[in-house]
């Protein structure tokens, strides 16, 4: 297995998936994605953490991949992490370990799917110079316990350097996931349109409708180590709202406040970062740059006429 070799695609007819993370929303979208496809699979029922019941789903499902969906990633919204430590660590660093180690023990693609929340700008990587980091940067933002836990499957000198060693691992680093369904809470275009003020800074993101295709994708192609999950290129606050509303609503107005202004009414700092993609892009040359991305995959399918 490697990183950067396509190890030749698997048969549709011999593919059969195990996926942790039933109720969240990236394990939904697989589940849909697979009876679309085909593709026979199972919903995993053991906890992360707990060796025994991973080792249990394995043996009765038969997979040829597993799928890691299930981390926490805190409701309405990651301040939730900041009391409720312990659960994050137990399920984002010990769970993922757990479940790296027996896919190993039984010769299994993870495909897990991690956060690109652990970088913020900075000097080598300053706000609009379109440099943005690669997979083997080191992550440099701990402004909240949820990219701390997070960060410990990505921080090379930890978690992350443990991780390298299981060949059989494909992490996938996905940053304020969008998808066509404005109705889902989770989205964060559903997200900021229902705030009352929003800061307007680009960032790199992860479109799912196009995405969630290509992580399927990636494991017939048998591909593991570490990759910017996000659409190449970055968008901010304001232009999607502003392609909120020439699409969706024509009457939606917003707000913008500062960093500054926003830090008040939070609980933890939020990440602001450029993922460099070209290593994902350079697997699959038709992923489409951010702003095509959310205008083909997200606001064209919800596009309304006005009379």
């Amino acid at each position: 297995m490697g990183s950067e070799a396509n190890n030749g695609d698997q048969n549709q007819n011999q593919l059969k998936f195990l996926i942790y993370g039933r109720t969240g929303w990236i394990g939904g979208l697989l589940g849909k994605l697979c009876d679309q496809q085909g593709i026979p699979y199972a919903y995993g029922d053991g906890r992360l953490e707990n060796r025994p019941s991973l080792e249990a789903d394995i043996a009765a499902v038969s997979p040829t991949h597993v799928f890691n969906a299930a981390g926490v990633t805190g409701r309405p919204n990651v301040d939730w992490c900041e009391s409720h430590k312990v659960e994050t660590i137990r399920t984002n660093v010990v769970g993922t370990l757990t479940l790296a180690d027996v896919c190993r023990q039984r010769g299994l693609i993870l495909i897990n799917y991690a956060t690109g929340c652990i970088f913020e700008y900075d000097s080598s990587h300053p706000l609009g110079s379109g440099v943005g980091f690669k997979e083997e940067d080191t992550p440099n933002f701990i402004g909240s316990f949820y990219s701390k836990t997070k960060a410990m499957v990505h921080i090379i000198s930890l978690v992350e350097d443990l991780l390298k060693n299981y060949e059989n691992v494909c992490t996938l680093r996905v940053r304020m996931p969008i998808s066509s369904d404005l109705t889902n809470p989770r989205n964060f275009i559903t997200k900021i349109t229902r705030y009352e003020k929003v800061v307007n800074i680009p960032n790199s993101m992860t479109i799912l409708d196009e995405l969630i295709p290509i992580s399927i994708e990636m494991a017939k192609r048998n591909l593991t180590g570490i990759w910017n999950f996000t659409s190449p290129g970055v968008v901010s606050h304001n232009e999607i709202l502003e392609m909120y509303r020439d699409y969706v609503d024509p009457n939606f107005t917003y707000k913008n406040f500062t960093l500054e202004e926003q830090a008040k009414v939070i609980v933890a700092p939020r990440s602001n970062n450029e993922l460099d993609a070209s290593k994902l892009k350079k697997e699959f040359p038709q992923l489409l740059s951010i702003k095509d991305s959310l205008i083909k995959y997200v606001f064209d399918p919800n596009h309304k006429v006005v009379a």
